[in-house]
């Protein structure tokens, strides 16, 4: 293909055959237990200056719990996948953990620009679509996907992608380069305990990440039995052979919410927010995250029973289960 127009920014380079084999060598589908708790998770499937994907965004069904732990572990020199998102960005850029990013939508307030400012992080831009499209591609095992949006953007020269001429029409049309992330972390509705999970209501892509990742750590509102997941297996959306790890997170999309279990907290979002507006996080991740070892001490001792109770009692409520 002859390249017509290229982005000029870096971009998190895979080789779609030596993801294959890893799958084939490191992704064996025989039922095992992958039960494990959020710090075990983090221990052995992050790694320093790994590449990771996130699925949904901290106010709706994002895997929050799993955020949190990999700040309070420290991690550091992370390269994110940041689409549809602003606080998880923030928070983990802001709790020293990431130092490059991958915008899809990474919202405002000041702390981006001091972040640039002060070569904290690199900002890649994309748009939401468009890294969609790359983990699709990578889910795949194709080297990119094309594309009939982005070109022409300011976002574009920012990026990875390439405009080339299209060797059936003769016209440009966008590729997106491919993603194979180290680790994804992925908050489902159910999981058993080899793995298979689902997602109900709205997603943006939770498949994606998984079978595009080479690590994948599911965080779940519940463990059920397989039995029940094979009664309706068409509601299972992300394999047991793709996971890595399982862990039992009830409320784990706290401060967000989980369709169908539990709304969000509208004073946690707003304090969420309010910390991402003033651009000083200190004190929400000392409150929200090193004030706590666990995820089950953080339920317990900073957001507390009585909440928990209200903000289930409220999504029971939209849903039109009762008064």
């Amino acid at each position: 293909m002859r390249i017509l127009e290229e982005g000029k920014s870096d971009y998190f380079k895979v080789a779609p055959d030596s993801y294959r084999e890893f799958v084939r060598d490191h992704k064996p589908h025989r039922m095992v237990s992958k039960l494990i708790t959020h710090k075990e998770a983090v221990e052995r499937f992050v790694h320093d200056g790994d590449y990771l994907a996130y699925d949904c965004n901290y106010f709706q069904r994002g895997p929050s719990s799993l955020i949190r732990e990999i700040i309070r572990q420290r991690k550091q020199k992370l390269w994110i996948c940041g689409k549809f998102t602003y606080v998880a960005c923030a928070l983990l850029v802001e709790g020293g953990c990431a130092d490059r990013i991958d915008i899809g939508f990474i919202g405002f307030g000041p702390w981006i620009a001091r972040a640039v400012r002060e070569k904290k992080c690199t900002i890649y831009e994309y748009s939401n679509a468009i890294v969609t499209l790359r983990l699709k591609a990578g889910a795949m095992g194709l080297p990119f996907l094309p594309a009939r949006s982005f070109g022409g953007t300011d976002g574009f020269a920012r990026s990875g992608c390439k405009i080339v001429e299209d060797p059936y029409t003769k016209k440009p049309v966008l590729l997106a380069p491919a993603l194979n992330p180290d680790v994804a972390i992925i908050h489902v509705h159910q999981a058993d305990e080899y793995g298979n999970a689902r997602v109900f209501g709205t997603g943006i892509a939770h498949q994606e990440c998984a079978l595009a990742s080479r690590r994948v750590i599911l965080s779940a509102e519940e463990i059920v039995e397989t039995d029940e997941l094979r009664r309706d297996p068409a509601r299972t959306s992300i394999p047991h052979f793709a996971v890595d790890a399982v862990v039992h997170a009830p409320f784990g999309a706290y401060p967000g919410t989980v369709q169908g279990y539990y709304a969000s907290d509208p004073a946690g979002v707003v304090e969420a927010m309010g910390a991402m507006f003033s651009g000083d996080f200190r004190e929400y991740l000392k409150k929200h995250v090193h004030s706590v070892a666990s995820h089950e001490e953080y339920l317990e001792k900073v957001v507390g029973a009585k909440k928990l109770i209200e903000i289930r009692r409220r999504e029971t409520i939209r849903e039109g289960y009762g008064a």
